[in-house]
């Protein structure tokens, strides 16, 4: 039972961080990558479907060329990405979709390091939910007769030490994060 709780704990706790994770990566920086584009959608044949499937994404120093795999796929590409909350102009040259990605300003770069922080915190809050339910629980099962004291101590004790193992891995990935984007 008390490995029970701390894989479970271990597992909500992993899934938090890599959803953040995730987050992240699609947070705009000042470089041009394809991982922006992932979460924008063309309709494609009345389907809702990323444009990293229906194109190849290529990176030129800037800039973001992206050549639909057909070519009337064009304007929807183009559309979606002005319709996102990117702030990026596509121009679309008739074969190909190009996003230029301007040298951003210290005010927008202190702006995407403030997202991520709060990106970060929400995560930090989560771990910290997860720490606060599993508590509970062993609470419960220590009052049902079903741990004895000694066990519930370490389990809190143990749990405690992931949540901080987890919350410092979420603090290095804000590091990262803010590294990318304050880089020139």
């Amino acid at each position: 039972m008390v490995n029970s709780f701390l894989k479970q704990t271990e597992e909500k706790m992993k899934k938090s961080v890599e959803k953040i994770a995730e987050e992240l990566k699609h947070l705009r920086t000042g470089r041009a990558t394809p991982a922006v584009l992932e979460e924008i959608k063309v309709d494609y044949y009345g389907v809702p479907t990323p444009v990293l499937q229906l194109a190849q994404v290529t990176t030129e120093e800037r800039q973001l060329i992206v050549k639909p795999w057909e070519r009337n796929l064009l304007s929807a590409i183009e559309k979606a990405i002005l319709a996102s909350d990117l702030g990026l102009t596509p121009v679309n040259d008739g074969t190909v979709v190009r996003i230029n990605f301007p040298t951003p300003t210290t005010e927008q770069r202190q702006k995407w390091v403030k997202k991520a922080k709060e990106i970060v915190e929400e995560g930090k809050i989560a771990v910290r939910n997860i720490r606060r339910d599993v508590l509970k629980d062993i609470k419960d099962a220590k009052k049902e007769g079903k741990m004895s004291e000694d066990d519930e101590k370490r389990l809190e004790k143990e749990i405690q030490n992931l949540t901080d193992k987890y919350i410092a891995e979420l603090d290095k990935l804000f590091e990262k994060k803010e590294k990318e984007i304050m880089e020139f």
